[in-house]
């Protein structure tokens, strides 16, 4: 990263289930894709923000995809599983790593990150939300980080958030630190508008 003066990037967690028919998949290129030109038109090579996954299928391999097709970098952080794939074609090359440990992938996701957007994904997904989520709670991190959810639907099925409130398991202000959003064009404005520069 150092290298290629990779200071800042944004985040895209995501399911390595969906295929590229499918609308989160087009959805999540179009945003990597549209962040990439923003990024390219408007930042030096000193100081740019570059599109993050997991490196796998999915919704990690559609950020890769639309980052690439826009004719910027993109970074993959993968993980060494018995039964999952090698890391996708779209990653540029030498930013693709590999981690034996989930927890020094995470720690990569969160240390450069400017921004955060989350697309529905199954338990992985969840614990990478869930981790930025506490440490932004706890003041683990204390610099501002724009989350996104993407996709009301998933997000608020998935998760009673008002139920965790009226049992106190969170505070009302917790849910100030994600906003839950459909469209691209808005979860572009959201992010352009919200990271620290």
């Amino acid at each position: 990263l150092q290298r290629n003066k990779i200071v800042d990037t944004i985040v895209f967690f995501g399911s390595a289930r969906f295929k590229s028919t499918d609308s989160y998949y087009r959805k999540a290129k179009e945003l990597s894709n549209k962040l990439t030109k923003w990024n390219m038109e408007n930042f030096t090579d000193e100081h740019r923000y570059v599109i993050t996954s997991g490196a796998g299928p999915g919704i990690m391999e559609a950020a890769n995809k639309g980052a690439h097709e826009a004719g910027g970098m993109s970074i993959g952080l993968g993980i060494s599983l018995p039964f999952e794939q090698t890391n996708n074609k779209w990653i540029t090359k030498g930013l693709n790593f590999v981690f034996h440990y989930f927890f020094m992938r995470k720690f990569w996701f969160i240390y450069k990150t400017k921004g955060i957007v989350v697309w529905p994904g199954g338990f992985g997904t969840l614990d990478e939300l869930f981790d930025v989520l506490t440490l932004l709670q706890c003041k683990k991190i204390t610099r501002k980080i724009p989350i996104i959810l993407f996709g009301s639907e998933f997000w608020n099925g998935l998760i009673n958030w008002e139920s965790m409130i009226k049992h106190g398991t969170i505070s009302r202000e917790d849910l100030d630190l994600f906003v839950i959003i459909d469209s691209v064009d808005d979860a572009f404005e959201y992010m352009i508008n919200n990271m620290q520069k």
